[in-house]
């Protein structure tokens, strides 16, 4: 059974789906309507190159693990954009993978899920994804506040904390906000949302059990991958890791 017939019918719905975002982004003077075509172009063009590639890699497990390894690039990098720009990718990577890959260790050598290409790709896109969101936006976040609050950290200093622990009673509040999405998206799940693990679950035949089962192991991976990742990325930056362009974070 498929959800989606890829036609003519689905671009046009798709399409119309861009121009009504960025058309309202641009009513509400949101500034972001170039960027919303934009994200949406990109990632029709993306996922149409990853659906001819993906075909090929699924066939073969260590091919799998290269694309794998492909996605915690991007993501770095894309994580390190958010953050502080691109140059800082390896920091950024280090968020990333220090939330992704122990679960993603954990769920494949376990056996939970068997050790297979489609496995593989499908359990570490949603898991790396988590991760890049939730580790740019706190690490995003972090440095905002530190910039922002450059006096509070100098007056930190003065009563004797030092760098780290200054940065850390500043910045964390902030940065924890980057789990709001996700803790509201498990608490929420089966009452509010049905998210893709269960629906590919059902549609791929399998029992509502066996999709509760598959949802449950999702959403526990991909919150335990979000929150050591959201640790990770505020660790590097209150220990400067990320750029911070105020005399007191020198």
């Amino acid at each position: 059974m498929s959800l989606v017939d890829p036609d003519l019918q689905l671009v046009v719905v798709a399409v119309l789906l861009a121009v009504f975002a960025a058309v309202g982004a641009r009513v509400a003077l949101l500034g972001v309507e170039v960027a919303v075509l934009t994200a949406s172009a990109r990632a029709a063009i993306q996922l149409t190159i990853v659906a001819l590639v993906i075909t090929a890699v699924l066939d073969s497990d260590g091919l799998s693990l290269l694309f794998v390894a492909g996605m915690l690039v991007a993501a770095s990098v894309t994580s390190a954009q958010r953050i502080a720009g691109w140059r800082t990718a390896v920091w950024a990577g280090l968020a990333v993978a220090g939330g992704a890959v122990p679960v993603l260790v954990l769920v494949l050598a376990s056996g939970v899920v068997p050790f297979s290409g489609p496995a593989i790709v499908a359990i570490s896109g949603i898991v790396i994804g988590g991760a890049m969101t939730t580790s740019g936006q706190a690490g995003r976040r972090a440095l905002d506040e530190l910039r922002v609050r450059a006096g509070e950290f100098e007056a930190a200093l003065a009563i004797g904390l030092d760098r780290r622990a200054a940065g850390l009673e500043i910045a964390r509040p902030s940065a924890v906000q980057a789990l709001f999405p996700p803790l509201d998206q498990t608490r929420a799940v089966g009452l509010v949302t049905l998210p893709g693990a269960f629906i590919g679950v059902l549609l791929g035949g399998g029992s509502a059990s066996e999709a509760a089962s598959a949802q449950v192991l999702v959403l526990f991976g991909l919150l335990a991958a979000e929150v050591v990742a959201v640790a990770v990325a505020l660790e590097l930056v209150v220990r400067g890791r990320f750029a911070v362009p105020v005399t007191a974070l020198r």
